[in-house]
């Protein structure tokens, strides 16, 4: 945290103050209130990332806590998790990122998507869910 910031624990709330009204100043202390706030929904509540997998014979499965991918390799694809990370697939086409810290939870729905990012001209892919993607046309004949 930045040394600049005060934070104080009152009465079961935690309370973030700033030293003057400047923008570094002010942005510093909405960067450091949100980090704490994070860090509480996190214990409380907890994070998750879902993905969908589309594409012909595209899909995901559970090794043990490791996920396994075939998403149109000649192999598949094992991605152990970090400390803090656990996987779901409730779904052969659906994968579920969750952990209490919301960067690790994002970076490793990231590198899950980074194995086959979805492609303009069929869709085919590894994609957040709800994530639109743009399609091309492609050639014409």
């Amino acid at each position: 945290m930045p040394t600049r910031i005060g934070i104080s624990h009152e009465d079961g709330t935690i309370v973030v103050t700033r030293p003057t009204e400047r923008g570094e100043d002010r942005a510093l202390h909405g960067l450091t209130r949100t980090l704490i706030a994070n860090m509480v929904e996190g214990v409380t509540s907890g994070f998750e990332k879902r993905l969908e997998i589309q594409g012909v014979g595209y899909r995901a499965a559970m090794s043990g806590s490791d996920l396994e991918l075939q998403v149109g390799y000649s192999h598949p694809v094992k991605i152990t998790p970090r400390t803090g990370i656990t996987f779901e697939v409730p779904a052969p086409t659906q994968v579920i990122v969750r952990g209490i810290d919301k960067q690790v939870v994002g970076q490793t729905a990231a590198e899950i998507r980074k194995v086959r990012p979805p492609e303009p001209y069929k869709g085919k892919g590894i994609r957040y869910e709800g994530e639109f993607v743009r399609r091309k046309v492609g050639k014409r004949a």
